[in-house]
């Protein structure tokens, strides 16, 4: 089995304390997309302490390789997800720690009928899914002030079916007329995460119930991201 790379800064903290201890829980990020989603959440985690996490929560991301990179079905992801519990570079803790599995939803708008069975399946092995639909780029618009009302709002009909313009989709092109960058290629697009309570907020005009996602703007990262800052440690004495 290819090697996973786990990205977190956990034993790179300011040594506000005198004894270096475990987190208490650990949420583990593992996602269908590459480039994008890894510079993004990258950049949530160097700035956990600046957002509000609790000291004793640590954030992960398990970033695949080798053969592994190109596992991207969701289907398919959170089986693999599943095998890396029981990987002992990792450590995770089936007691305590979570894992959320990232994936988008477009390909079951048209091309694939199994996504009440995709959510049962991670639902089993007690994943938190997080889903966006169409895709992650439309968690990242979420991030400008008033993105909903200028973008998302007035072109709600092209996001869902997210037809391609030459070799990209709709919602693409829309945060590359926003952000000025490619998100697949410009790893600053990462940087929205210090943005992150804006799009916290503007998730919760749109759908975040991904059982009803179909043929729906959804995204539930921002509602995810706000439980685990919400997450607390028991006081060690």
């Amino acid at each position: 089995m290819p090697p996973i790379r786990n990205y977190s800064n956990w034993n790179q903290r300011a040594a506000d304390i005198v004894e270096q201890v475990e987190p208490y829980r650990k949420y583990f990020f593992i996602c269908e997309g590459e480039n994008t989603e890894t510079w993004y959440f990258e950049t949530l985690i160097n700035h956990r302490k600046e957002l509000g996490i609790h000291p004793l929560i640590d954030i992960c991301l398990l970033e695949k390789t080798e053969a592994d990179s190109t596992i991207s079905f969701p289907k398919h992801l959170i089986e693999f997800a599943e095998t890396q519990k029981d990987n002992e570079d990792i450590q995770f803790d089936k007691n305590r720690d979570k894992m959320i599995v990232v994936f988008d939803a477009d390909i079951f708008e048209s091309k694939v009928t199994n996504y009440s069975e995709v959510l049962e399946l991670g639902q089993s092995y007690g994943d938190i899914l997080a889903v966006t639909n169409p895709a992650f780029e439309l968690f990242l618009l979420l991030h400008y002030p008033n993105s909903y009302e200028e973008l998302i709002l007035p072109n709600t009909e092209q996001i869902v079916k997210n037809e391609k313009q030459g070799k990209q989709t709709f919602i693409y092109h829309l945060l590359l007329e926003k952000s000025g960058m490619n998100s697949k290629r410009n790893p600053l697009i990462g940087e929205l995460a210090i943005q992150v309570d804006v799009a916290i907020q503007q998730e919760k005009k749109i759908n975040q119930d991904i059982h009803k996602c179909k043929g729906t703007i959804t995204s539930n990262l921002g509602a995810i991201i706000e439980s685990i800052r919400a997450d607390s440690a028991p006081t060690i004495i």
